[in-house]
């Protein structure tokens, strides 16, 4: 087990490096790049917005269930969501829900070029691979993700507010009083620092499964599956190491 986990590491880094190794012209990288931001970013954004619509709500609504006491003003419900969706759901909750969206799109979108060999005639017509199909990939995940992040959080937050109010549990001026109680922008820093560190899991991870598939149609599935499950795992253990360091 140990050995597998160092030669899969060994080769995830070596993919890093040749992705740098043979610098290419950058505009022939534009296209792709713009491609994968349209499919990470748009693509997703249809499954984010349910998401973070019926988090921010349910929150609110458990929150207000715990919190029974007269002595506490309304206005910490709005502080208690507010805070729960910026610094936990919208970051972690958001990518996990992308690991399964866009990491096994782009780990069997990769195996099937592997499999069919369009990868290797890519090679044989001199084009750094790693480069032209996965560095692209990686650069619209570590951009996308913080603004899919972003979009969660905004939603989240006005869905809460909505599902307050319909609920009567509520005001709006309430809700919207303990918004801006006790507001720290640091909070929104420490949000969009996880989210590009999701965004670079999410993709490099799902690139690196995809692009050594061997096998056919079997193995692909197989590689989209563990995919998903590495990046989640790691997703989970760098929101814990990053809230120990950062807060």
């Amino acid at each position: 087990m140990e050995f597998k986990f160092f030669y899969h590491f060994g080769n995830y880094l070596l993919m890093l490096k040749g992705m740098f190794s043979r610098p290419e012209n950058m505009k022939m990288y534009w296209k792709q790049f713009m491609q994968q931001c349209v499919d990470i970013g748009v693509g997703s954004f249809g499954i984010v917005f349910i998401i973070s619509l019926f988090m921010g709500g349910v929150t609110t609504l458990q929150t207000a269930y715990q919190l029974v006491s007269p002595v506490i003003p309304k206005s910490t419900i709005a502080q208690v969501v507010r805070d729960t969706i910026i610094l936990e759901f919208a970051p972690t909750l958001t990518s996990i829900v992308l690991a399964g969206v866009v990491g096994s799109k782009i780990a069997s979108e990769l195996g099937n070029m592997r499999v069919s060999e369009q990868i290797d005639a890519l090679e044989i017509m001199g084009i750094n691979t790693k480069g032209y199909l996965i560095l692209p990939k990686i650069l619209a995940g570590i951009l996308m993700v913080p603004v899919l992040v972003c979009i969660s959080g905004f939603l989240g937050v006005w869905g809460g507010k909505e599902a307050g109010v319909l609920s009567g549990i509520i005001s709006a001026d309430q809700f919207l009083m303990g918004l801006r109680q006790e507001f720290r922008a640091y909070n929104v820093f420490f949000a969009l620092s996880k989210s590009f560190f999701f965004g670079l899991i999410i993709t490099s991870v799902s690139a690196y499964y995809g692009y050594n598939v061997r096998g056919g149609a079997l193995e692909i599935g197989k590689a989209s599956t563990t995919a998903v499950v590495v990046s989640c795992v790691l997703i989970l253990f760098m929101d814990y190491a990053l809230t120990a360091i950062l807060l």
